[in-house]
């Protein structure tokens, strides 16, 4: 009928990736009443989900829950929930990826994009909330047509049980358009103000804005605290920031890593490390202070039905790659380390903290794996 106003249509958000910093920021950026809705790809906590939605206790906004509009145990599945009417190419608005980035060899990480093709239309924008450096080359070239987003976050998380996550401390989160050269700049900047503006609309006051070159300093300055504490804890066996940050010997090796990357970083990006972003030095006190405060919070007493989460118990200071190691599972070696080594290489920088780091685990890790395969031939 002329004259009648029609609402816009629904946007529609598809986290892949399920764990502690996905359902976070999916709780967030779920706002039916906004006409805004998020959807899941869960994978071992889908049965949890999709029987009782996901509880969120956390730091920043109290103890709350919500229920994803869907909750899909694949990609397949995803793929079949939007029905293309004649008229309309519409698909999914935001594909937002914050799976770990676990290429199988630096050949292979276009293996990582072609896990969410089946859910990538004309008109998808992708967003990447994932650790590492050189994340963003496999899904620029699968999706030479689609607008790209690169995400950082410093938000500490973890998923205490299936569906349960718990956030410490911290919300912000950094985005900026990956475009190389790619399509209209202005159309990357136009997503990242509308993505920003979906988290800061769920209460993410500080979801940042960057353009591309800005967002890389960002990701260079986090890839450079990952690559310190990460591996050493790994290679410590097990020790937290706290204590790595605390002692003599380490302390040195964690700075000396951090003073490597910064200056690949420089090299890389043909720009100094802008003075706003903190010093090796400065993060080492950050470390000492933050633990300190932990160790206030977990002298403060806790209602009988409140589950411990890891910084309660002193352990959260631990990074999630010694966990991964202790567990069994792969680590994130090749965007944290091997990425690292191979831009220096590249460039002509020499970062041998580094590369000693990624060889030993590499081996470290190969090693492992074949014990494992062994032991089951053996049943």
């Amino acid at each position: 009928m002329a004259g009648v106003d029609h609402p816009p249509p629904p946007i529609r958000i598809l986290i892949v990736g399920a764990g502690a910093v996905g359902l976070f920021y999916s709780s967030r950026l779920h706002q039916p009443q906004n006409n805004v809705f998020v959807s899941l790809v869960c994978r071992s906590n889908y049965k949890a989900i999709k029987a009782n939605g996901v509880k969120l206790l956390t730091h920043t906004f109290g103890e709350y829950s919500y229920r994803p509009e869907n909750t899909f145990h694949s990609v397949g599945e995803a793929s079949k929930f939007i029905k293309f009417a004649p008229s309309t190419s519409r698909v999914w608005d935001y594909v937002v990826v914050t799976t770990k980035a676990l290429p199988s060899s630096s050949n292979s990480v276009d293996s990582e994009a072609n896990l969410i093709k089946p859910v990538v239309g004309p008109g998808t924008t992708i967003v990447l909330i994932q650790n590492g450096i050189g994340i963003e080359r496999p899904y620029h070239d699968a999706f030479p047509d689609n607008i790209l987003l690169s995400a950082v976050t410093v938000v500490s998380a973890e998923q205490t049980e299936h569906g349960v996550v718990r956030q410490n401390r911290w919300t912000r989160i950094s985005i900026g358009p990956w475009m190389q050269g790619k399509g209209d700049e202005a159309d990357g900047i136009s997503k990242t103000r509308e993505f920003c503006a979906l988290l800061k609309a769920g209460g993410i006051k500080d979801a940042e804005e960057y353009e591309e070159r800005e967002l890389q300093f960002v990701r260079w300055h986090k890839i450079a605290i990952n690559a310190a504490f990460n591996p050493s804890s790994v290679l410590s066996n097990g020790a937290p920031n706290s204590d790595m940050a605390a002692d003599a010997l380490l302390r040195e090796h964690i700075v000396g890593i951090m003073n490597e990357i910064l200056r690949l970083a420089s090299a890389v990006l043909q720009s100094p490390i802008p003075p706003k972003f903190a010093t090796p030095e400065q993060i080492i006190q950050s470390t000492l202070r933050n633990t300190r405060q932990n160790f206030d919070n977990k002298t403060k007493p806790q209602s009988n039905n409140s589950k411990p989460s890891n910084n309660q118990q002193g352990e959260s200071s631990r990074p999630s790659m010694w966990y991964d190691w202790a567990q069994g599972r792969p680590m994130e070696l090749e965007v944290i380390l091997g990425n690292v080594v191979r831009e220096a290489k590249r460039v002509g920088v020499e970062v041998p903290r580094v590369q000693s780091m990624y060889a030993l685990l590499c081996m470290a890790q190969r090693r492992r794996d074949e014990q494992v395969r062994r032991a089951k031939a053996k049943l």
